[in-house]
Order: structure tokens, then sequence, then C-alpha cells
């Protein structure tokens, strides 16, 4: 998949130290992102996200590099939920509403999910953000539904349906 700016596909082998340090060695990331946060990149288990079909990387088109990850899980029959985070250090440009558009487009035309949700922790409003952005609206809000680094989390999530008539999502 490709943007004008980025390219989304499998996390690679050679994908390890871009993951490290956008992702599980970035704890600006890590206060609105799940995911296990790893001291070094030597100590860092890599080996259990390359080849996972639920798993894509966000790359920079100019250079390649991994700069996030976006992934769909509890897939069930016409539906399923995102998640996305991108490096601190490439905040602020855009990269992750154009990451989640064509995200959003591969999972009404290539899986043919009926309906996509996300969530983002309740104060996350660059999340809130995004999926507005994406055009995603306010689905439902849960109470400390989620312990994450030893705090209950309170979740928002919002959700988009695909409109197959028109092909559009609504």
């Amino acid at each position: 998949m490709e943007t004008e700016r980025l390219i989304i596909d499998r996390v690679r082998e050679t994908d390890k130290a871009d993951y490290f340090y956008n992702i599980s060695h970035d704890r600006k990331v890590l206060e609105t992102f799940v995911c296990r946060y790893a001291e070094t990149l030597e100590d860092f288990d890599f080996s259990i996200y390359p080849g996972r079909d639920d798993l894509f990387a966000i790359r920079l088109k100019e250079t390649g590099r991994l700069i996030g990850i976006i992934l769909c899980f509890d897939e069930a029959v016409g539906s399923c939920e995102i998640g996305y985070g991108i490096g601190s250090e490439h905040w602020g440009h855009g990269y992750a509403t154009e990451a989640v558009k064509r995200f959003l487009e591969y999972l009404f035309s290539e899986k043919d999910m009926k309906t996509v949700c996300a969530s983002f922790f309740t104060g996350n409003d660059a999340s809130k953000c995004v999926m507005e952005k994406c055009g995603m609206t306010f689905s439902r809000f849960s109470e400390k539904e989620l312990e994450y680094r030893g705090v209950w989390r309170d979740l928002t999530y919002y959700a988009i349906d695909h409109a197959p008539e028109t092909g559009r999502e609504r």
C-alpha cells in the first residue's frame, strides 16, 4: 500500500532498530500506545513481529525506514479494530492520518470489512483528531477497561462503516 509520502507493508527482520527506537523504546509513544517497553536494542525481542499477518510497517517513502506501525485485530465477520503508533520524532506531520486513511481503504476494499473501530486512551486528543480526520465518529466510552503500565485506563472508541452501495465510507 502506498500514499503520497508513505509505504505500508509487512514488518521485516531488518526493521528491528527502527521498531525499537520508534515504538518499543520511545517512552512518549508508550504513554498512548500499548506495547512492551524495551530498555536496550540487544534485549529487545523482535522475533514476534516479522511475518505477522495483522501487523504492518509505516515507512517513509523517501527513505524506506519504519517510522511506525499499524495493525488490525479482533477480526470478526465484517468487522475489526485497528491500532497505530508513530515514533514521537515523527509526530505533527500528518503521517498517522495518512496511514490510517489508506489502511481503512485496504480493510474495506481488500479485506471486505463493513465496520472498523479504533480506541484511544481518553485524553489522547491527537489520536482522537486522527480518527475524526479519517471519518470515524464516536462509538462508545469504556471506563477503566484496560490496565496498562499499572493504571486502569478509560478508552474512547470511534468507528466507521463502509457504505457498499457507493464504495465510500460513511
